[in-house]
C-alpha cells in the first residue's frame, strides 16, 4: 500500500493525461455528507467487505477518511484481496481540507 499527500492526490485529479483514481470514502455517513471530495464513492468502512464486488481490481483507487487511520486499514484490506494500486491518503479529508481546498468544511 502506498500513500499520497493531499497535494499530490490534487494533481493526479487535476492531470487530464492521466486516469482519474478511485476515490473511495470510508467515513460514516454523517461525516461524508459533512464534507467530500468531489465525485468519490463513498463506502462506510464497515461495509466495504459487502460492497467489495463494486470495485475494480485493476484500477487505482485511493481510500479517503478523516485523518488516514481507517482509510490504512481499508487499503490492507483491499491489496489482502488482490487489488494492485491501493493508496492511503495521508491526513485524510482533514488534510485535504486544510492543503488542496481551504473552503472544504472540517470537523
Amino acid at each position: 500500500m502506498q500513500q499520497i499527500s493531499a497535494t499530490q492526490l490534487a494533481g493526479r485529479i487535476s492531470d487530464p493525461g492521466r486516469d482519474r483514481p478511485v476515490l473511495l470514502d470510508v467515513r460514516e455517513p454523517w461525516e461524508y455528507e459533512r464534507c467530500h471530495v468531489a465525485g468519490a464513492k463513498h463506502v462506510p468502512m464497515r461495509l466495504v467487505p459487502l460492497r467489495i464486488g463494486e470495485l475494480d481490481a485493476e484500477k487505482e483507487i485511493v481510500v479517503i477518511c478523516h485523518h488516514g487511520g481507517r482509510s490504512m486499514q481499508v487499503a490492507m484490506f483491499l491489496e489482502r484481496a488482490g487489488f494492485s494500486s491501493v493508496h492511503n491518503l495521508m491526513g485524510g479529508i482533514d488534510a485535504w481540507a486544510r492543503d488542496v481546498d481551504p473552503a472544504m468544511a472540517r470537523y
